[in-house]
Parts: structure tokens; sequence; C-alpha cells
């Protein structure tokens, strides 16, 4: 469990991606998180949706009548993934619940490495899990390229000698500073040293190089997302539309 400061700076603590919304409704179910969203433009608005509608919510005319190019709509894609789908990742995900549901801003989170059978090793009070299940809305760091055969070949062996070492024993658990993330990192600089990489990753710069720029598009989604199940559309002023009403408001002082 560990929080991320918006300095990069990783601190035991509850929560670190913040965001906000009302609960989940009935109409769309915690797992559609890992869906992407649409956004199209009409009536000078950005509205963001599930799936493109047939009328625009805000004049109630067809809502993709237009020719353009720039007005076609544009897939979303989210930023979360199954754990148990992706091989060779760093995972990150709420220690109880979802980020769609019960996520509140305020959730321990917990990190895990899957291995090439989609397993996800992660370690805590009570020593290093191997789990099949429970890691299927995740945001994830893929770790390997596709061309590592040495690493992809010896990755599931690399990772359980890994977790059997002395250092991931329960009681070596603290939850300040030997905790889950301590344990995922130290297996990554692991494989950087077996690649000859002589400089460790530290805790900072692992985060703020891979971490932060994904949990930042995690938060605007789940931003997006929560405000679609609320009220089915998230509408905002495109930016052509705030161009054009600032220079309407410049003309008309100027005739005043």
């Amino acid at each position: 469990m560990f929080r991320v400061s918006r300095k990069g700076k990783c601190r035991c603590a509850p929560g670190w991606l913040q965001s906000s919304g009302s609960a989940v409704a009935e109409s769309m179910q915690p797992a559609e998180l890992e869906h992407s969203l649409v956004m199209l433009r009409h009536c000078q608005k950005n509205i963001y949706c599930a799936s493109v509608p047939e009328c625009c919510p805000v004049c109630g005319g067809n809502a993709v009548a237009s020719q353009r190019l720039e007005d076609a709509p544009i897939r979303i894609p989210s930023p979360f993934i199954n754990g148990h789908r992706e091989k060779f990742c760093f995972l990150l995900k709420p220690t109880n619940g979802t980020f769609a549901s019960e996520y509140d801003g305020n959730s321990d989170l917990h990190v895990g490495i899957s291995s090439s059978k989609g397993i996800v090793y992660s370690y805590n009070e009570s020593g290093v899990h191997r789990e099949e299940q429970g890691w299927h809305q995740c945001v994830g760091v893929e770790l390997l390229q596709p061309d590592m055969y040495g690493l992809i070949s010896q990755w599931d062996k690399y990772l359980e000698d890994f977790s059997t070492t002395e250092a991931w024993l329960p009681q070596r658990y603290e939850e300040s500073h030997h905790n889950c993330y301590t344990y995922a990192l130290a297996f990554v600089n692991c494989m950087l040293a077996m690649q000859g990489t002589r400089q460790q990753l530290s805790k900072e710069e692992f985060t703020k190089q891979f971490v932060l720029p994904r949990t930042r598009q995690a938060s605007k989604y789940i931003t997006l997302y929560r405000a679609i199940v609320k009220n089915h559309f998230y509408i905002i002023d495109s930016p052509g539309a705030k161009k054009l009403n600032s220079l309407t408001q410049e003309a008309n002082a100027l005739l005043q």
C-alpha cells in the first residue's frame, strides 16, 4: 500500500489517484471502466458518452450529421487493463474494491507483477501472494519489449526465485519502507541489472517516469466515467467555441 504525491514522491499512506464523481449507477457496471468512451463535437460542445448517440443531447438534432472530419466521433481508450490478461506488467489497483466503484480517492493501493501466464505476484504483511484472480481492473506499466527473448523465456523463473528469498518473508514487511511497492520495484531493478544496467531506479524516478503519466490519465478517465454513469453525458465547451465566444465578446465591447 502506498501513495504517490504530485511531486512524484512515494510514501506509504491512503490514496493517491485523486478523482471525483458520484456512485456508479445501475445503467453502467463497474467492469465497463475497461471499455472505451466516445467524444463527439456538436453545438460547439465536446460531448463525452459511452457510445455514439443518435441525437445530440444539447439540441436534439442528428449527432453525426456533419461530414467534416474534425466532427467525427473520437474513441477514448480506457487506461485500465485486466492484469491477468497482461503479461510482464507492473500493476496497480485499490487494495479493496475497484477503481470504478469503491475507490474514493483516499483508498489504499496495492502493487504487483504479472507473470507470463497472468498470475500476479504481490507482497504484503502475510508474505508473497500468487493470484489468478482479483486483478481484473488495474493500471499497468509494461516492463518488457517483444524482442527481449531472454527475459521473456525466463521471466516466470526469475519472478518465482526472487519471491522466495528471505527479503520477502512476512516478518520483514514494514508498511512505510518495505512494502508492495518495494517488492515490485526491487524485482524491476533486478531485471535491469541482469540486462547490464548499472543504474537502479529509485521509487521517485520510477514513479515520475512510468507511474504518474498513467495515473493522471486514469484520474481523468474516472472523472469522465463517473459523470457519464450519473448523467449519461459529460458536456463541456469545445476549445473552438471558447475562442469564438471570446472574439464575440471583444467585438461587442468595441461596438458599445
